[in-house]
């Protein structure tokens, strides 16, 4: 795990996949770096997890769908808070600019 870097730094970014840098992570707390590059969830599939989720779109844009057909379109610096087990899923992300998200993890 780094002690420092840059947020923005693009050289882990990728074309074909999605990619994810642990920032920070203990038994609590887990804090992701998300470079995404076009990707979108597998159809049908939703998240459904046991943390509380804070997530920010840093630059790009991406497209947040709830189970109940609804969509969040999140824009530079907006942000979304979804509590555990809220199924939702990524249906699109940018290219240009990628979508760069900072997430935040923590347990009930």
């Amino acid at each position: 795990m780094k002690k420092n870097a840059n947020l923005y730094d693009p050289s882990v970014a990728s074309l074909s996949e999605e990619v994810t840098e642990i920032l920070y992570a203990d038994e609590w707390v887990r804090i992701e770096r998300i470079i995404s590059t076009g990707q979108a969830s597998p159809e049908g599939f939703w998240y459904d997890q046991k943390e509380n989720e804070w997530v920010c779109v840093l630059e790009g844009q991406g497209v947040i769908q709830w189970e109940d057909g609804s969509t969040k379109v999140l824009e530079r610096g907006e942000w979304v808070l979804i509590p555990a087990h809220v199924k939702h899923r990524v249906l699109s992300t940018s290219t240009a600019p990628p979508c760069l998200w900072l997430a935040f993890f923590w347990k009930c």
